[in-house]
This record gives C-alpha cells, structure tokens and sequence, in this order.
C-alpha cells in the first residue's frame, strides 16, 4: 500500500502517563477467579501451534519445535514453527520494504499503536498474557503481574513520553537569516532483537522500543518464552502495527543469527540474554564490520553477580526478608537476583537464625497453586547446571550449606532455595555466575569482620566481573555513603536498604556496565537514543551577495 499523504495540522502531546496500577490476586478477589480461569483454559488448548510471522503472513514450515511447562515437563504448551534460511531472507526483505512507509508515519500515529497496545493489554489481553507466562515460564501470579503486565503496559507508555520528548529537543540557537532543526531518524537498515525467557517485558520491549522510533525489527524469542511472545505480538497486531514492522521468527539461535549478521542492512542488535552469547555476538559483528552500510548499535543487558552488603548498623529483619526476595522470587532466575550476601560478623548470629527462620516460611511447587512463592527452574539444561553447584559445594571444604540443597526432576524442575556459607571470599560460587544471564536459586553469604567493613567495600567491587545490581543494608550514614562511593562502578542500579531486583519503569531505568551490559538503561530515553541517527538541517532565508569576508577586505 501506498504512503498516504499527512496533514501536519498540530503538535500532539500524548495522554500523562503514570505506571500501571499492580493487581494483589488475593483470595476471593475477582482478578484471582480470571486468572485461574485462563490458566484451566491455556491447559485445556495445550499444544498451541505458533506459526512464523512474516509480513503479516504466518508461515507453517513443518519444523516443529516444542515449549514444554517446565514445573510439568512431560505437558507440551506449544508447538512452534521454526524458521529456515528461505524465511530469514523473506523477513529481512520484508521489513525492509515496511520500512518505508513506518518510518514516514508521522509520531503520533506511531505513538498511539503502542498506547492502545498498553490499554488493550490492561483489560482485554491481562489474564491471557500472566496465564502464558506463568505455565511458560513458571512464574507464580505476582511475579506475571509484575512482568507480564504491568512492566510491558509501562514500557509501552514510558516510551511514548520519551520519544516526545527526544523529538521536541531543539537547537536553541538560531543565526539571524537561519533557522536551525534536528530530525531523528530511524537507523538505516534493521534491528535484530534476541529475546531471553525470564521477563515477557522484555521479549516485548526489545522490539517495541526500537519500533517507536521508526526502524523495522526481526524478533527471535526464546525456545522457552515463545507463547507469551506470540502474545504480545497478537496485542500489537490488535493495536494496529502494520504488517512487516516486526517479524516473529522463533527457531534454532545460531542458524539465524548467523544469516542475520551476514545481512549488509544489519543496523542493530537489541540483546538481552548472557554475557558468553553477547561477547560472541560482538565479535562476530565485528568480523563482519567490512559489509554493513553503517556501523551497528549494539545494545545488551546480560548477567549479574549482584549483591547485598549487611553493615552492623542494618535493620536486620529488613535485611533478611529482602534478602529472601530478592535471591529467591522466581527462583533466582532474574538478571538482578542476589546471588551473594556480604553480612558483618557482629551481626550474622542474629541474620542466621532469622534466615533461617524465613527460609523455612518458603512454599514451593506448581505455579497454578497461589500458595507457592516458588516455582521450578526453566529447562532441564538449567537444572542440570545448578545441581553440579550444589554438589560442588558439598564437597568443597571452605563451603557449607545450610539450608536447601535439595533438587527433584521428577515431574518439574524444582531445585530447593539454597544458601551456602563460604569461608573463601573467591569461592566458585560467590564469584562465578551459575547460568546464563541468571543466577539462579543459590546464595552464597560470606560473613566480614566488622571493622574491616571498607576492606570488604573493596572486595565487593573487585570479586566480580560485573556490574547489575546490587544493594547496602546500613542505618548509619556515614557507612551508607562510604559504600555509595566505594560501590560506585559496581553496579548499574543501586540499592539502599532494598533489595537487588524490582525495577520499576519510568523510576529506576535499568541496566549494568562491566560484563553485565551496554547500560542502555531500559525504561529510559537513554534506551531510545541508541535506535535513532540524528541528523542536522540549517536553512538559510538570506541570499550572500559576495563568496569574501570582511577579513578579507583591503
């Protein structure tokens, strides 16, 4: 279809945008009743097939790949299509010519298909959407309420409000004869986004974001997030995205990736995943630097070694419960979990038993149950990698585990919480970051003399090849603001008496530097920035009568 002509008949400012209200899921409430009648409805339609999605064509290949319930790993939840060579190429082609008539698309009409996409996910799509990714992704319903709607609903409003404002941002100056602009241009080519399994979000926001400013996107989600993907594409369609924009092309990673980065209109990696896949995707984008029109953005969030700092001077039943949050919601397997407690010696007697105390407290099992804080790890590669850990640490001399330990893949991929107690501040555990881009249900606590508090600030900061998140638990100001400073370079976000995870788009944008990422910060304009090429326009309204100069004069 042709580009239709557009009147520019007014500077539109899109509706105040505030985060979306979180529902509780309590008991009794109406919210709890339609959730779990769209988890019996998602099991009852279980396999779901999911074609390809390419110019608005699904595509049916015949490779079928499967996405199974990882606390139920003999029920198959999806069926998916893999995508293929012939695909690739048509998707590539395709977005490119989308892009011709999407990048023209004046703002606000962009704006508005991922405002209503963010309406449409709040009321009609809310239960569909928490339901995939809680039987997907093992999720319990608050932490798919968090993620699957109210963070998506915010990225795709938080957006909005920031490319307005990026456009309205203007050379103040203009010469007499001389008026001055800057246009953003979408990048010149296309963006390749590599989804993770851990956040639906995220999977949304990979190519959303880039999408709002006009570039055309090739989306691979992950083999264990396909449905909640397939979702979100189904809300954008729904919204109005045109055909093209973003195509949905699930299938095997490297195969795909490979004929994307040999593509002269590569414009841009949108990653979030781990950090040996991130490096790998850099050198190869960099071994291929000679065929790209332009030099690619590269933008990446991967893994964390993030951790709490105990001071004597911390509330220590607030350290603790935050502590349980942050290491054990959705079993460790967020990007920003704690994975290692540094806790004063003056006060880890009293930080044990209340761990312990706590710890006990933790129900785990299937996520249909909304008694459950806790539910099975993804895959069965993931369980398999935290059980070696574990025994690991059973065996290790400097190590003790004191709670948990315990793992059955029977049915599901349930790996107890675990805490480990190490007397070796290099531990393999308390350095290395278990799997991929998350940590996992393991914390590793080392426990610092208290006077040697800024020795261990040191420590923190250097034990670490990244940099994500991490927090410090203290009452006393003077060692708050010792550890701000000492911690500076150690985390992209950082806490103080909260803990290490829960991001809130449009309060704390988010992201890390060191081996953790690009620290883009998603949920900020700073995100946005990275999928546009500026460029400059100068119009002169008065004509030069002579080429010299007054310096040139006799």
């Amino acid at each position: 279809m042709s580009q239709p002509q557009v009147a520019n008949l007014g500077i539109f400012k899109i509706p105040e945008i505030r985060n979306e209200p979180m529902k509780t899921y309590s008991p009794h409430s109406e919210e709890r009743a339609k959730l779990q009648a769209a988890l019996k409805e998602l099991r009852k339609k279980a396999p779901i097939e999911i074609p390809i999605l390419v110019n608005g064509e699904e595509i049916r290949t015949g490779k079928i790949e499967e996405q199974r319930i990882p606390s139920d790993h003999a029920t198959v939840l999806a069926k998916y299509h893999a995508a293929d060579h012939a695909t690739i190429d048509k998707a590539i082609k395709g977005a490119l010519t989308a892009k011709v008539n999407w990048e023209a698309l004046p703002f606000n009409d962009r704006a508005t298909i991922f405002l209503k996409a963010a309406d449409l996910l709040s009321v009609k799509y809310r239960y569909k959407l928490l339901a995939a990714t809680m039987l997907g992704q093992g999720k319990n319903a608050w932490q798919a309420e968090i993620d699957a709607a109210a963070e998506l609903i915010d990225f795709w409003r938080f957006n909005a409000k920031y490319a307005q404002e990026i456009y309205q941002q203007q050379p103040p100056i203009n010469s007499p004869g001389v008026w001055n602009r800057v246009e953003y241009r979408p990048l010149e080519g296309f963006v390749y986004a590599i989804a993770p399994f851990n956040f639906t979000a995220i999977g949304g926001n990979l190519p959303s974001a880039p999408a709002l400013m006009g570039n055309v996107v090739l989306l691979k989600p992950s083999p264990s997030a396909v449905l909640s993907n397939w979702i979100v594409l189904e809300i954008l369609r729904e919204a109005g995205l045109p055909d093209g924009v973003i195509q949905f092309v699930p299938g095997p990673a490297e195969d795909i990736t490979e004929q994307i980065l040999k593509s002269p209109d590569f414009a841009s990696l949108h990653f979030t995943g781990s950090t040996h896949v991130f490096k790998k995707l850099w050198r190869d984008i960099g071994n291929n630097i000679e065929i790209y029109k332009s030099y690619p953005r590269i933008v990446g969030e991967t893994g964390g070694k993030n951790f709490h700092v105990i001071h004597e001077s911390a509330n220590i039943e607030n350290a603790v419960l935050q502590t349980i949050r942050g290491a054990f919601e959705y079993a460790g397997q967020k990007c920003s979990a704690t994975s290692r407690v540094y806790v004063a010696d003056s006060v880890w007697d009293k930080f044990r038993t209340t761990l312990l105390t706590e710890h006990a407290k933790i129900k785990i099992g299937p996520v249909e149950d909304f008694k459950n804080f806790y539910g099975p790890v993804i895959h069965k590669a993931s369980f398999e990698k935290i059980k070696r850990y574990i025994e690991w640490a059973k065996d290790d001399a400097s190590s003790e585990i004191i709670a948990g330990g315990i793992y059955d893949d029977s049915k599901g991929y349930f790996v107890h919480p675990t805490i480990i107690v190490t007397s070796d501040p290099n531990s393999k555990t308390i350095a290395e970051e278990i799997f991929g881009q998350v940590h996992l249900p393991v914390l590793t606590i080392y426990v610092y003399k208290s006077e040697d508090y800024e020795k261990t600030l040191d420590l923190v900061n250097k034990t670490s090849e990244y940099a994500l998140t991490g927090a410090l638990f203290a009452q006393d100001r003077y060692a708050i603001l010792l550890g701000h400073n000492k911690l500076r370079n150690a985390s992209g976000n950082f806490y103080l008496n909260e803990k290490s995870t829960g991001a809130m788009v449009g309060q704390q944008p988010f992201g890390g530097a060191r081996a953790s990422g690009t620290n883009d910060k998603a949920g900020s304009a700073t995100l946005l920035y990275r999928f546009i090429s500026m460029r400059t326009i100068k119009e002169n309204f008065i004509n030069i009568e002579d080429f010299s100069y007054p310096s040139n004069l006799e």
